[in-house]
């Protein structure tokens, strides 16, 4: 895994490297979503933009939950897009839905 100054990308992330890749950035962004899901769908574009912005300070990655069904399990999803904020690998927020890019950002803004 590269360095969190490296990813302006949101990055694959899968039932096994879950714990790895959390615990790895200080702070850390994991989107819960699935192909068939038009709010997702929606929302990856803001993804792939607050990476780009926030490159350094907040490493995005992303959960197929159709692929990983034991990640969403242990954190109680029940609706996707589902973004799960990571601080020291501790879960500390949770944003659930389709929200504008504002509203993930400003409470990104708490964390960093």
């Amino acid at each position: 895994m590269e360095n969190a100054a490296q990813l302006e990308k949101p990055v694959p992330v899968t039932d096994e490297n879950f714990k790895e890749f959390i615990s790895k950035y200080p702070l850390v962004v994991i989107d819960c979503w699935a192909g068939w899901c038009q709010p997702c769908r929606m929302i990856a574009p803001v993804i792939e933009q607050l990476a780009k912005e926030l490159k350094g300070k907040v490493v995005f990655g992303k959960l197929d939950v159709d692929e990983n069904a034991i990640t969403p399990s242990e954190y109680n999803i029940m609706s996707i897009p589902t973004l799960l904020i990571f601080k020291n690998g501790k879960l500390v927020d949770t944003i659930i839905g389709a929200v504008p890019k504002a509203v993930i950002k400003e409470e990104l803004e708490n964390y960093l």
